[in-house]
This record gives C-alpha cells, structure tokens and sequence, in this order.
C-alpha cells in the first residue's frame, strides 16, 4: 500500500513538472552566484552637454538608446577615420557588396534563410534544454552544440592529404 501511494505521488510529481511552465532555453548560464556586484555591468554614461538650442531635442524614445549610451563600435570606426553611420543596418545591399552577393547567390538563394535559421534553432534549443537542470548552475551551450561544430584541424589534415596548400597552423591547444 505504501509503495502504491508512492508511485501514485511520484506520478503526480512527474506530470506536474510537465506543465505549462516555459523553461529557459539560452542554454548559456552566466549568473554569478557570489553575491558581489557584477563589474562588468556597471557601463559609464558619456557626459551630459547642454544643447544650443532646446527646442531641436529628439522626442523620447521609451526603451531606446540614449544620447549618453555608450556606442563603442561607432566610436572605434570614427577613431579609425570611417562612416558609423554604415554600421547602421539600411535598405537592401550596399553599392559595395553587390558584386559580392552577386557571386554567392549565383545558384539562387532563399531570402527568409535567416528566419529559417532562427526557428531552427530555437527548435533545437528547446530539445537540447529538455534535461539541462543541475544543482550547480553549468553552462551547456558547448555541450549542446558539440555535434554542430567543426574541428578544424581535422579539416587541416583533409585538405592537406588531398594535396591543397594550406597555411601554417598553429598547434592545438588541446
């Protein structure tokens, strides 16, 4: 009787822990359980400038980015003498890729391959995040996708047995 009322808790306890509950699926685990502040995420402001004149500032944008967010990519390009507005996404492909986008969609190519890729992936996330929970926070995005990548210096010896050039490689690390 009492192993009876056991299975019948446990099975109770399985099908609750089937419920509706959304689980996560970043599969990339990076709390800190130390309890001390993360440093990495104190970001300074750029300083506050008095505009010339009150009435040219920009409506608010809830949720947006700020005048005195930090923007270290735009700053990086305009340090090196560049256009940071070409880091902004624009409409279509720029004059300077089109020769280039040209060459690689030769054989045709599927415009929505980024939202395929996308649900895909979370797909795939949300199988591989099935059974992931531990006492000890881990992080299983390499585990995850071990099967997915390449190794390289596999790939090294491949082409080097078939007889094409490569470039000096560094040793592995391993």
């Amino acid at each position: 009787m009492r192993a009876l009322r056991l299975a019948a808790m446990m099975a109770v306890a399985g099908l609750a822990a089937c419920s509706g509950y959304e689980r996560d699926i970043t599969l990339h685990d990076l709390r800190s359980n130390s309890g001390k502040p993360e440093e990495f995420a104190i970001v300074p402001r750029k300083p506050l400038q008095q505009p010339q004149d009150m009435s040219a500032l920009p409506a608010p944008t809830p949720g947006g980015a700020n005048r005195t967010d930090q923007t270290p990519l735009e700053d990086a390009v305009v340090a090196l003498g560049g256009n940071p507005a070409r880091l902004q996404p624009g409409d279509g492909i720029g004059a300077g890729d089109q020769a280039l986008v040209a060459r690689a969609s030769r054989f045709g190519r599927d415009p929505d391959i980024r939202k395929d890729l996308a649900s895909d992936d979370l797909e795939f996330r949300r199988r591989r995040s099935l059974f992931t929970w531990s006492v000890v926070p881990t992080d299983e995005y390499n585990r995850a996708y071990r099967r997915e990548s390449l190794d390289p210096y596999a790939w090294l010896r491949r082409a080097r047995s078939a007889g094409i050039r490569t470039p000096a490689a560094p040793p592995p690390t391993r």
